[in-house]
């Protein structure tokens, strides 16, 4: 049974790329796709491109072209819930797609169709997801946090919002969880593929998990902490997690 793992900017594999054992590349639907074992499991390493349509794209060839059991995605994310730090790291529970809006033939943040606003992740992997997620952050405690400028680094477990659109001004992030919240959406972070891949991985029965280490929090320094922590932080927090939760899905 093979493993995806997906993510949406090369730093955020690179070292998984790099640590693959018998690495093949191939080229399909305009993507790089890397085949190959980790940790003794197979494993199908993919970049989802940056938006919701370049994600389900690239979900559905992981499904359809190299038969994958499971989607893993991993990489960053804007902190936008209480408490939710730089160098924090949040375990999807569910997605909620914060541009949806078909209304009013549905409401707002409802998934036409699917008589729901958000999707869920599949407890079991998500579960190793945590636990994987947990070792990391306990051994990156007084390493990174000099980096994220965050002396206690927290694991979260919750609600994650995608959208096309790089949330980066203080009031637009304000406005959005404020709204979510109204409608009983208590977002903790938010990016703009994982929504996507979860609603593919839905639509042909595929677990699928999410995870995302927090590099901004979604406000006006967010394109400058975005790309200095994707740099520094980002690559390091998805071998960790990745290897982690590889070893626990053999065991």
């Amino acid at each position: 049974m093979t493993t995806a793992i997906l993510s949406a900017l090369p730093e955020e594999q690179s070292g998984l790329v790099a640590s693959l054992q018998q690495p093949q590349r191939r080229v399909h639907a305009g993507r790089t796709f890397w085949t190959g074992s980790l940790h003794g499991h197979s494993v199908v390493l993919a970049l989802s491109g940056i938006g919701k349509v370049a994600a389900a794209t690239t979900a559905t060839a992981l499904i359809e072209r190299f038969g994958v059991a499971r989607i893993v995605f991993t990489g960053v994310a804007g902190g936008v819930g209480d408490g939710v730090r730089v160098g924090d790291v949040v375990v999807a529970q569910d997605y909620v797609q914060h541009d949806m809006d078909a209304s009013p033939l549905f409401p707002r943040w409802e998934l036409p169709g699917y008589a729901r606003a958000r999707l869920a992740c599949d407890a079991a992997l998500s579960a190793l997801l945590l636990d994987a997620a947990r070792a990391c952050v306990a051994s990156a405690q007084g390493q990174l946090d000099l980096e994220t400028a965050n002396p206690a680094l927290q694991v979260h477990h919750g609600l994650m919002a995608s959208g096309d659109r790089f949330v980066s001004a203080a009031h637009e992030s304000d406005r959005l969880r404020t709204l979510l919240r109204e409608a009983g959406h208590e977002v903790l972070a938010v990016e703009m593929e994982g929504a996507a891949v979860a609603q593919v991985c839905l639509d042909y029965g595929v677990p699928f998990a999410a995870v995302r280490t927090i590099s901004d929090r979604a406000d006006d320094a967010a394109h400058g902490d975005f790309a200095l922590f994707v740099q520094t932080v980002a690559s390091r927090y998805a071998d960790h997690m990745v290897q982690t939760f590889l070893q626990k899905l053999r065991n």
